[in-house]
């Protein structure tokens, strides 16, 4: 969370998500491109910073330029600019795995997403896809689907999604801005097709190994199987005939099968330059923004902490900090403060309802919480699947600043009550404790294996989960003497 703000219509956006039935069993034929209008470039160039802030800014470091020069060098082969410094391409401070494009030119790919990556051409794959939804118009084809709903139909995505155990409303991993939801919506299933294709013929045409492509959604789909454990979900993903969108197994086989079919110029994957570069990149949560460990958040700067109930999963966002489970789901953020907690409060109530609806809290109670001063109130929502409770709890930091937490849940549960009671102070010490992950690329030693090098990691669980994920090794893939891997640890 680097910053704050009334998050209430962000969870109420979010909530209210859903993404219209697709009937395309087979991908559209490879579109020819078209050069960047002058409008593109004029709609990029505008939601250019809007993107930049909602996603964490730009990343700082030598990774940065390492990006820009891989992500032109493929966008070349698009046939969309006459210079390849027509492209903007983009390094984000984001801890989610993510990459998208908009109009105009301008490609993003998170820092978190090219950490899974172990070569250059596997980021160039993920560019290049990107650069093909550019190409292919995918942006401007299709509709937007987020709709801006009332309290109803919102909670009814998240009983669907969250307390009756389905994928919903992914609270946290999505951005409640309008500018992010209008071009990082989910595709449809031909178009991430079409943009595997056209990936793999820049790819191919780049002089790279093609088969990246498909190494590298590989390795996207072990990372999203071992999250959904992590989180108490099942590992196996959708079948394809209940998505409209491909499941990663299909494009894995997909995208190789392409790639071998392809003529090529070269095979490069320029690996060791690739680690040399990620050497040091910060990993998980950047400091600035705040900190998951386990089931704590802290954030030094706003020198503030809570901790997750148990079989709780946090995910920290630009705006606010999502805490989902079987349970429900609830959202710590923070909004303008005039001094009166009982208005505060009425506003978060307010825009998690919308235009649309109201919710009836009824008085607003006082407590004190590890001596910060609280008010919370509880209100009870009608939606499609029954009543549910909504109850905010809003904590005063200072005369002009405070903080809150709405959660959603079914009618008399508690199941956020440990929350609720966690939020407190940090202490100079705290902040002086807390230190970001970083990766560090290792030499393989004779007497090194894959569980030796795995307990390094800077985990308290899932170490060898990790690190197998973090290096695309399979699951009895053993290491090699001289091999350079990654691993994550504690730095400064």
């Amino acid at each position: 969370m680097k910053k704050w703000v009334l998050a209430g219509s962000a969870i109420a956006v979010l909530m209210a998500q859903g993404l219209s039935a697709q009937s395309v069993a087979k991908p559209a034929a490879v579109t020819v491109p078209q050069s960047m209008s002058a409008k593109d470039k004029a709609t990029g160039a505008k939601a250019h910073p809007e993107l930049l802030a909602e996603f964490g800014g730009l990343y700082e470091g030598p990774q940065a330029a390492y990006v820009t020069t891989v992500g032109r060098k493929v966008a070349a082969q698009s046939g969309l600019a006459n210079q390849p410094t027509e492209f903007t391409i983009s390094l984000l401070n984001s801890p989610v795995n993510n990459a998208f494009a908009i109009p105009g030119g301008y490609v993003y790919v998170t820092r978190q997403l090219m950490a899974l990556m172990n070569n250059e051409a596997e980021l160039a794959s993920v560019l290049g896809h990107e650069v093909g939804h550019v190409a292919a118009r995918h942006s401007q084809k299709r509709s937007n689907r987020a709709t801006r709903a009332g309290l109803g139909a919102a909670l009814a995505t998240v009983l669907g999604g969250v307390l009756l155990g389905g994928d919903g409303a992914k609270l946290g991993q999505q951005l409640g801005g309008a500018i992010a939801q209008r071009y990082v919506l989910s595709y449809s299933r031909a178009q991430e097709y079409e943009a595997d294709d056209l990936g793999v013929t820049y790819l191919a045409k780049s002089g790279y190994d093609p088969v990246a492509s498909s190494t590298m959604l590989a390795s996207l789909a072990a990372q999203t199987s071992l999250d959904s454990r992590r989180a108490g979900k099942s590992d196996n993903a959708l079948p394809e005939w209940a998505s409209t969108h491909p499941d990663p197994a299909s494009r894995v086989t997909r995208a190789r099968q392409k790639a071998l079919a392809i003529p090529t110029t070269g095979k490069a994957n320029n690996r060791d330059s690739f680690l040399h570069m990620l050497d040091g990149m910060i990993y998980d949560d950047d400091p600035k923004q705040g900190v998951i460990e386990g089931s704590s958040f802290r954030h030094p700067d706003l020198k503030l902490g809570f901790n997750a109930p148990s079989g709780f999963v946090m995910v920290n966002g630009t705006q606010a900090v999502s805490i989902t489970g079987t349970g429900g789901k609830a959202q710590f953020s923070g909004g303008p403060f005039d001094g009166n907690l009982s208005t505060y409060i009425a506003n978060v109530f307010k825009a998690v309802g919308g235009s649309q609806a109201q919710i009836d809290y009824g008085s607003v109670n006082r407590t004190t919480i590890n001596g910060l001063d609280v008010a919370y109130a509880t209100g009870r929502a009608n939606t499609q699947s029954g009543q549910v409770d909504v109850t905010v709890y809003a904590y005063v930091f200072g005369p002009t600043t405070a903080f809150h937490i709405v959660a959603i849940n079914p009618v008399g549960a508690t199941p956020f009550s440990t929350l609720f009671q966690s939020v407190r102070r940090l202490s100079p010490s705290d902040v002086a404790a807390i230190k970001p992950r970083r990766i560090d690329v290792v030499t393989v030693k004779s007497s090194d294996t894959v569980r030796t090098v795995a307990e390094r990691m800077a985990y308290p669980d899932y170490k060898l989960e990790r690190f197998r994920v973090l290096n695309g090794l399979g699951a009895d893939e053993a290491l090699k003497p001289g091999q350079k891997v990654k691993i994550v640890v504690q730095g400064s």
